[in-house]
C-alpha cells in the first residue's frame, strides 16, 4: 500500500475551490485532510497569501512517482504556470513523503525527492501534518524525527504565520 503525505496550496484567484478540486480529484484515495490555513508567502518573492492544507493519501497501484504525476495534473488543471521559483500560483501540490507499508520510500532523482527536501523548514507544511497524523516523522539528514520537534525548532514568528481559516475543504 502506497500512502503519501501531499501539501497543496494556492494564492491567486478562489483560493478555496482551488484546494477543494484537489481533494476532488483524488477521490477516493484521500484519508485525511487537515484544516485550511492562511500563510506568507515562502521564498521572498513579493506576492499575496497562500490558503494551505495537507492531504493523506493512499492508493495501492499508485507509486511515488504516479503521486508527483497526478499531483501535476491536478496543478495542470487549475492552469498552473511555471514561471518563477516560489512566485504566485493557482495550485500547488507537492508530494512531501511517501510510506510502502512501514518502509518510507527514499528518492533523490531529477524529478522527485522525497522525503521532501525543504518540509522540515516550513511550518505551513508542519501544522496541518501534525492536525491530521499528530504521530507524523519526516526524515531529515537521514535521522527520523517527529513532525512535532520540527515544528517546536522553528522560529515561532513563522509558526505564527500559519493562521486558521474558517475554509473546509471535505
Amino acid at each position: 500500500m502506497t500512502v503519501a503525505v501531499l501539501s497543496i496550496g494556492s494564492n491567486l484567484g478562489d483560493r478555496a475551490a482551488r484546494l477543494r478540486s484537489v481533494v476532488d480529484g483524488l477521490d477516493g484515495a484521500v484519508r485525511a485532510v487537515s484544516p485550511v490555513y492562511e500563510t506568507e508567502p515562502w521564498g521572498g518573492v513579493e506576492q499575496g497569501p497562500f490558503l494551505n492544507a495537507v492531504l493523506l493519501v493512499d492508493d495501492p497501484a499508485i507509486d511515488a512517482h504516479g503521486w508527483l504525476r497526478r499531483g501535476r495534473e491536478l496543478e495542470e488543471a487549475a492552469e498552473r504556470v511555471r514561471v518563477r521559483r516560489w512566485g504566485p500560483r493557482t495550485l500547488d501540490v507537492d508530494v512531501i513523503a511517501c510510506r510502502d507499508g512501514d518502509r518510507e520510500i527514499v528518492c533523490d532523482d531529477p524529478d522527485l525527492t522525497l522525503p521532501h527536501p525543504r518540509a522540515h523548514l516550513r511550518a505551513f507544511v508542519l501544522v496541518p501534518w501534525l492536525a491530521v497524523d499528530p504521530d507524523a516523522t519526516l526524515t531529515v539528514d537521514g535521522v527520523r524525527r517527529r513532525v512535532a520537534d520540527l515544528l517546536a525548532a522553528l522560529d515561532p514568528a513563522e509558526r505564527a504565520g500559519v493562521r486558521p481559516t474558517d475554509v473546509v475543504l471535505s
